[in-house]
Order: C-alpha cells, then sequence, then structure tokens
C-alpha cells in the first residue's frame, strides 16, 4: 500500500476511523494542573450529600456558602460532633467527593484533578493530621515518619530526633505504634505532618488525648514549622482546642 510498516491507516467507518481521537483524549486526560504554590483554598457552595435534604436549615460558615483560606493565615474549624469537620478536611484532601458546589485551589477547581494533581497536592502543598492518626501499627513510631519523609527527604534524621525528645518521647522512638497510648501517637502524627513542604497544614483534633503542657508544646512546635514554610494552619476542634492566635473562627 506504500504505507511504513506499523502505520495505522485511517478508514472512514473502519477499525481505525477514531485513533487520532482517542490519542488526543488519552493526551487530555493526562493532562495535569501544576501548582507552584497553592496560595487559596475556597469553598464555594460546598454541600455534602448528608446535609442536601436540610441545606436550608444549615447554619454554617463552611457549608452552603463562599469561603477563602488563605497560606500564611490561621484558622480555627469549631463544631459540635457529626457537623462535618473531618469531612471538610477530606474534601480539601481529596479523598472524598460526595458534595455539591465547588472546591478550589488557587480558583482552579478540585473537580479538574487527575489522580497526578491530587499526588502532588498532597506530596507538596496540603500536608494533615488526621483524627483517628492513621498510623502503621505494626512499625516503630520512627519508621512511620520515615516512610512519609522519604516521599520528599525535607528533614534530616536530627530535626526529626530533636522533635521526639521536644514532645517527650524520645524513649518510644524505636517502639512499635501498637504498643503506645492514643496521646502518644498523637505526637508522633504531629512530627509526620511536619516532614514534607506545605502550603497548608490541616489539623484534625490534634490534642483530643493530650494534657495542656504537651499541647502547648505541640502548638509551638507545629507554629514554628508553619511560619517558617509561610503556610495556613487549619485546626478542627469540638471544644477541646490549642490556645494560639487564631486569625479567624469559623
Amino acid at each position: 500500500s506504500g504505507q511504513p510498516p506499523g502505520h495505522a491507516r485511517r478508514k472512514s467507518g473502519g477499525r481505525y476511523a477514531n485513533v487520532a481521537s482517542v490519542i488526543r483524549q488519552h493526551r487530555h486526560d493526562c493532562l495535569y494542573i501544576k501548582i507552584t504554590k497553592l496560595e487559596t483554598i475556597t469553598f464555594n457552595s460546598v454541600v455534602p450529600q448528608v446535609f442536601s435534604s436540610t441545606v436550608q436549615q444549615l447554619k454554617s460558615e463552611i457549608w452552603n456558602t463562599e469561603v477563602t483560606f488563605r497560606k500564611g493565615q490561621l484558622y480555627l474549624i469549631e463544631a459540635d460532633s457529626g457537623k462535618g469537620k473531618s469531612t471538610f478536611c477530606s474534601y480539601v484532601l481529596g479523598y472524598r467527593h460526595d458534595y455539591s458546589g465547588q472546591v478550589l485551589f488557587n480558583d482552579v477547581p478540585t473537580s479538574t484533578f487527575k489522580v497526578r494533581d491530587w499526588v502532588e497536592a498532597r506530596r507538596l502543598h496540603i500536608s494533615h493530621l488526621f483524627q483517628e492518626l492513621r498510623l502503621f501499627p505494626e512499625l516503630t513510631a520512627f519508621e512511620n515518619i520515615v516512610i512519609k519523609n522519604k516521599l520528599t527527604n525535607f528533614k534530616s534524621q536530627e530535626q526529626i530526633a530533636t522533635w521526639f525528645e521536644q514532645l517527650g518521647i524520645a524513649d518510644k522512638m524505636h517502639e512499635r505504634i501498637g504498643r503506645m497510648s492514643f496521646g502518644q501517637q498523637q505526637r508522633v502524627a504531629l512530627i509526620r505532618a511536619l516532614v514534607q513542604p506545605f502550603d497548608f497544614l490541616l489539623v484534625d483534633e490534634p490534642i483530643s488525648h493530650l494534657d495542656d503542657k504537651n499541647a502547648a508544646v505541640m502548638a509551638e512546635m507545629m507554629m514554628k514549622e508553619a511560619r517558617e514554610q509561610g503556610a495556613g494552619v487549619l485546626v478542627t476542634s469540638i471544644g477541646k482546642h490549642m490556645d494560639l492566635p487564631y486569625e479567624r473562627v469559623v
């Protein structure tokens, strides 16, 4: 036929008629949104599906309104249990999408994000201390930190060891997480959250099992790192919260 070997001959209505369009679509699907710095996170008329039947009765500064969180600012999100604080964190992190409205990063809807976008956002721009911690119980405290740190090699082992010392758990570095108290695990989870670059740090009820002294040490350590990175911090609470100079309470 005069065509080079391996050439996909285009025929009207034939097997190869849509090859070009399929390739174009594949390329489109593989595109990702490059974020250099995450300056703002905006919730625009976001309503979780679980609240959709009672949307008119919602009294919230987060749901069914517009709210913007800015890099470098300190926020407290305070509400009763079951009002959606952990849900809010899941929407920011892209773990859940069961909502109406829009979540925007730098005015870009996260509904347009591909898997690669979320991977990069979580690796370089947003860090999170989970309410349920999500540590690996069969690994030691130090191993839990190293797994996270190896994604970016952001912190030295010396810095990590210093944080263990400051939080009063240096003797637990090589203890399995499953053998530690929940309060000790919360301190390990904070260290894990700090061993990456971030523009925003989300901490979901971070001191629920800590006394005031340890809570104050955690707060000081967290804010020092956030200031050094110029990051925004969002703290959620059901009442007991870090004593910090919040710029906005929602």
